[in-house]
């Protein structure tokens, strides 16, 4: 076993592809196959599973990975103090639900540690999507948040997958609506006086599952409702058609500006929000350097 071969695999495992890792390892995709069948012989275990949508960590893969980002991580800060090696490019990804404090504490992160060089990841997407991406490591963190409704659905699969929920905090829900909306000027909003504005939810895909939903009392009906895919469009709703979502309450004014105001809703539900991570992997300097930054954007 080679430093070099656990370079590789941290690639191929960041990539999602042999074919994109060598492009940007600058070696043939069969050199690189190679060398990880290699490594797989030697270790006599299977690190990535193959099929027709293409290559993911093992069970094991995912095991093996977690020690080989600490064991370069350790010989590069070797190299860098007594070779005076140039650093790494550094790599974090953390995949969240729609959350402006997510995107908060990524900024802090970035500057607090960013080097001349780095290669980082923010993905705001589905729910499913999110676990999915932390139980495969293409993140290291995923931010979700579970209630009395989801949670033994959403428990269910972070155990199955090997994966542990950590509250970040507990909150009452709240509206998200335009601070020109008629119910801005009220101290608490009633679930009857929504019925003449349009709901606004993110789309969860072919996972559209009540249970994935990212916005609590995802069984009601409603009158008008819009589904949308991002953040920024569904605040562009907000304003244009005085609609209305449903969240922590925990806005962002230095990214989202003083438009979008929250109104506590009358309701006795809880959100728990937390970050998901794998159970028996610790996490990397910058994935613990994050979730410090996430309870001071939440703070």
């Amino acid at each position: 076993m080679t430093l070099q071969q656990l370079k590789y695999i941290i690639e191929v495992a960041s990539r999602g592809s042999i074919n994109e890792a060598a492009k940007r390892l600058f070696i043939s995709q069969p050199t690189l196959s190679s060398a990880i069948k290699d490594l797989e012989e030697e270790l006599q275990i299977t690190l990535f599973d193959r099929s027709n949508k293409g290559i993911s960590l093992s069970k094991d893969g995912v095991e093996f990975l977690s020690y080989a980002r600490q064991v370069v991580e350790q010989a590069e800060l070797l190299e860098s103090r007594y070779l005076n090696a140039k650093p790494s490019p550094q790599h974090f990804s953390v995949s969240t639900q729609h959350y402006a404090f997510a995107v908060n504490a990524f900024v802090s992160l970035v500057q607090q540690y960013g080097q001349d060089e780095y290669e980082l990841s923010l993905r705001e997407t589905k729910t499913y999507e999110i676990i999915n991406d932390v139980k495969s490591m293409c993140s290291e963190i995923g931010i979700i948040y579970v209630n009395e409704f989801n949670g033994k659905v959403i428990h269910n699969l972070l155990k199955t997958a090997n994966l542990t929920f950590n509250r970040l905090f507990t909150a009452r829900p709240h509206i998200f609506i335009s601070m020109n909306n008629p119910l801005a000027q009220q101290s608490v909003v009633t679930i009857d006086q929504l019925q003449h504005y349009p709901y606004l939810s993110f789309d969860q895909g072919e996972y559209n599952s009540f249970h994935f939903s990212e916005e609590i009392l995802s069984t009601l009906t409603h009158r008008k409702s819009i589904r949308v895919t991002d953040r920024a469009t569904l605040f562009n709703l907000l304003i244009g058609l005085n609609g209305y979502t449903i969240s922590t309450g925990i806005l962002s004014s230095d990214l989202n500006g003083n438009e979008i105001i929250p109104v506590p809703l009358d309701c006795e539900e809880l959100i728990h929000v937390g970050w998901i991570s794998h159970k028996s992997i610790p996490l990397s300097k910058l994935g613990a350097a994050y979730i410090e930054a996430l309870k001071e954007a939440i703070a």
